[in-house]
């Protein structure tokens, strides 16, 4: 639910430089069409991730078991957390700032940006390194109940600092509009990663796990500051004043960043350690293994969102009916695309934990079962949500942010008393009820939105599909918890291919298809060529 936030100038309907308006004489297409598009590219380097990310878990899953995989997820947790509130939101308001230098058309406005950015980011993660390493005695007792863990977050503690030159890096790539630069980084350094800690778990075991968490950050900070390197920034001589009124705006947006930043990650940690108290890191480990594939479908979706989605709404945010208008048509694309990979989730649960993970993780399944369903109305309820994001209620959307949280910490704590492991799950469901209703309230209110016939017909198959694949899979055996699962994911997937085809058009999805089958004759007559000429003599 932690969605970038935008100034009081987002919701003035004035153009922003990643979104120019329409002319008068540009032929208007839907936002179907362009949200479906984003999301096949985005989606495109994300399943690359994704994949790699799952045979590193997979591998590590049979080396570690369910222990070395909720000691890992602990360990994140903690980083993550640290990570956010050292960051201070400064790298998801310097893509804004940096944009807006940018939009200046000042070489020395975008130095100006561009030097305090890194300098402001070098100094917090030096400051967040050494804080973090001067207090792991007590965030081991507070997240293991013991200081056994302290040398070990003391090592992680270096995190911070590459973590910080990431943040600054990804910020100046992202508001430059290097778009394809932070997606090779994110596959490099996901390949690095693997690669760094495979080896080294076989080697030495649980051990290693903090020294390849840390190899692995030091080799994303050297890709990012590799490609962000290339830029070339004016040499300009900083006042001090300069800095500091530059830092301030950043710090100004940065601060409510930071307090839905910390929302999103201290929710999880709070049930990891509630899990931890009660069932040790076993449970732990089964709780992330199923907090982890919830998001493997999905991801792309919600992803493509904050990409495109976002400022495009925001350059209408001041027109409500087109704003309403625009989250109607996301919200229809992504309930389509998500839909029948939810089922799918449903009817296969037990293998895809056995697949990603191992036979070890069995009582991940039913977590995985309800946090799908979960995922299910987190998608319906997230364009609804950059409403908010859009019109700069930054108010709203903290307050609606900060009940969910504690609903969800709440339900949590009570769920796995009650229920055990699977009550973590419910918890997870019972948020995105809460918050679906939460965000739907106050949207009302703020752009008069409601949902269209046709998302409330979709919402509502959604539902029942869901519900009925959630029974079947918790209450019948094999076959047919599988069985029935699968032939609503079928229907429902050829359901979504038959609604999506008139969304886009014949015409369209042809000239696409010409224009692939072009650039690839191209690209073939290009190589010929290029082999049918002599070598050069001497």
């Amino acid at each position: 639910m932690a969605k970038p936030l935008v100034d009081e100038r987002a919701g003035s309907g004035q153009a922003t430089e990643s979104c120019p308006p329409r002319l008068a004489d540009e032929p208007e297409t839907t936002s179907h069409a362009e949200a479906l598009k984003s999301t096949s590219i985005i989606g495109g380097s994300t399943a690359i991730v994704i994949a790699i990310r799952m045979v590193r878990t997979k591998l590590l899953a049979l080396l570690l078991g369910p222990a070395g995989i909720g000691l890992e997820a602990i360990y994140d947790s903690v980083i993550s957390l640290a990570k956010t509130a050292v960051d201070l939101g400064i790298s998801s308001s310097g893509v804004r700032q940096i944009a807006s230098a940018m939009g200046s058309g000042s070489p020395a406005v975008i130095a100006t940006t561009v030097i305090t950015l890194r300098r402001v980011c070098l100094v917090l993660g030096i400051i967040g390194t050494v804080a973090l390493f001067l207090a792991r005695e007590p965030i081991s007792r507070l997240a293991f109940g013991n200081g056994d863990h302290a040398s070990d977050i003391g090592l992680l503690s270096i995190i911070l600092l590459f973590g910080a030159v990431m943040g600054g890096q990804g910020a100046l790539l992202q508001g430059m509009r290097r778009i394809g630069d932070l997606a090779k980084i994110n596959i490099i350094g996901s390949l690095a990663g693997a690669l760094l800690s495979i080896p080294i778990v076989y080697v030495w075991g649980r051990q290693a796990i903090p020294a390849y968490m840390v190899l692995a950050a030091g080799v994303g900070a050297f890709f990012s500051w590799s490609y962000a390197r290339r830029i070339r920034v004016e040499p300009v001589r900083i006042q001090p004043q300069q800095v500091v009124v530059e830092a301030g705006s950043l710090l100004k947006l940065g601060i409510v960043f930071l307090l839905t930043g910390l929302m999103t990650l201290g929710a999880p940690f709070l049930l990891r350690v509630f899990v931890t108290r009660q069932l040790g890191v076993d449970g732990a480990g089964q709780f992330q293994a199923a907090n982890a594939l919830s998001m493997v479908y999905v991801g792309f979706v919600l992803q493509a969102m904050g990409t495109d989605f976002f400022p495009r709404l925001t350059a209408v945010a001041g027109d409500n009916r087109r704003c309403n208008q625009l989250v109607n048509e996301q919200a229809e694309i992504s309930n389509l695309l998500a839909l029948p990979g939810i089922l799918a989730t449903l009817a296969f649960a037990p293998w895809v934990i056995q697949i990603f993970y191992s036979t070890r993780f069995d009582k991940a399944a039913e977590i995985l079962c309800w946090q799908v369903v979960g995922m299910f109305l987190r998608v319906n309820s997230w364009p609804m949500g950059y409403i908010l994001v859009a019109k700069g209620r930054a108010a709203a959307l903290f307050w609606s942010d900060l009940a969910s949280y504690t609903v969800y910490v709440l339900l949590g704590w009570l769920g796995l008393r009650l229920f055990g492991l699977p009550g973590t799950g419910m918890a997870f469901l019972g948020l995105y009820l809460f918050h679906w209703y939460i965000v739907y309230v106050i949207v009302r209110r703020v752009s008069e939105f409601s949902l269209s016939p046709r998302n409330v017909r979709l919402s509502l198959l959604g539902a029942v599909t869901v519900a009925i694949a959630l029974c079947t899979r918790l209450t019948l055996r094999e076959p047919w918890g599988t069985g029935i699962g699968c032939v609503l994911a079928l229907l429902t997937g050829l359901y979504s291919v038959r609604s999506l085809i008139p969304l886009l058009g014949i015409e369209r999805i042809n000239r696409y298809i010409r224009k692939t089958g072009l650039s690839f004759q191209l690209r073939n007559r290009d190589r010929r060529q290029r082999t049918a000429e002599p070598a050069p003599r001497g």
